[in-house]
């Protein structure tokens, strides 16, 4: 559905956004990779993808939380891949604290990456879309830029930000052919999350089974983790014509979350 089209996708080396760059792919979408880890497994991934579905795939190292870098991401893809046509705001990290004793640092590091990136590359890629008269901006948000929890200043600032921007961008480009939407997450079972589970099983003495169970009764009723792949699909979903009308949406992948 998506061939011809070119997508950024930033923090795509794992978790859900190596699963949303796998189904933009799928669709014969050319992608941009990005994100930090190991350069011979990145590598692997890159080009496993590239001969499995037929497109071009290449990867950039920016810095999400370096303005300038998150800019050039844009430019570097224009120069290797031709254009950006689908831009997905998917990079984060994540720091649990209290607010008296949580670190400036993390905070500042949490809202570079998880909000200011989604700016600048929005910010960059915009021009291009507008004068061709097409575009899809997907930000991967969560359920905590929904509603709240405890200890979680930094990340539930920064989604709940991400869904207001996302509302600016759908409105100064309403009626051009470009869309931007949120899609909001409840638990995925990613590197971030599973650091959550670790430190339940610690804590409370139990195995990563009970800990991982623990973590969803608390707020996702349907009990199952959300998957990567299903993020893919709902993030295709959005860049085609099917959704040409869904633009500011905030959508929720979350097995009931924030239902109750």
């Amino acid at each position: 559905m998506l061939a011809g089209k070119t997508a950024v996708v930033t923090g795509s080396t794992s978790g859900i956004g190596l699963g949303i760059a796998r189904a933009l792919a799928y669709q014969n979408c050319d992608v941009m990779l990005n994100g930090f880890g190991d350069r011979d497994e990145i590598e692997r991934i890159r080009g496993n993808i590239a001969s499995e579905y037929g497109v071009e795939v290449a990867y950039s190292d920016a810095d999400m939380a370096d303005p300038a870098a998150v800019r050039g991401l844009i430019e570097e893809t224009t120069a290797h891949l031709g254009k950006v046509d689908i831009l997905v705001n998917n990079a984060g990290i994540q720091h649990t604290a209290p607010i008296e004793s949580f670190p400036a640092e993390k905070w500042d590091a949490i809202l570079a990456i998880n909000l200011s990136s989604a700016f600048h590359t929005a910010s960059a890629a915009l021009p291009q879309m507008q004068e061709r008269g097409w575009g899809r901006i997907v930000n991967i948000a969560s359920a905590h830029g929904l509603v709240a929890s405890p200890e979680k200043a930094g990340y539930v600032a920064a989604k709940h930000g991400v869904v207001g921007l996302t509302k600016v961008i759908a409105l100064e480009n309403a009626g051009t052919g470009i869309t931007c939407n949120a899609i909001c997450p409840g638990w995925v079972r990613t590197p971030l999350v599973e650091k959550q589970i670790e430190a339940i099983s610690r804590d409370k003495g139990i195995d990563m089974e009970a800990a991982s169970h623990e973590l969803l009764a608390e707020k996702q009723p349907s009990l199952q983790f959300v998957t990567p792949e299903q993020i893919g699909a709902m993030t295709v979903y959005l860049c085609t014509d099917a959704a040409a009308q869904i633009t500011g949406s905030s959508l929720s992948v979350d097995g009931g979350w924030t239902a109750r």
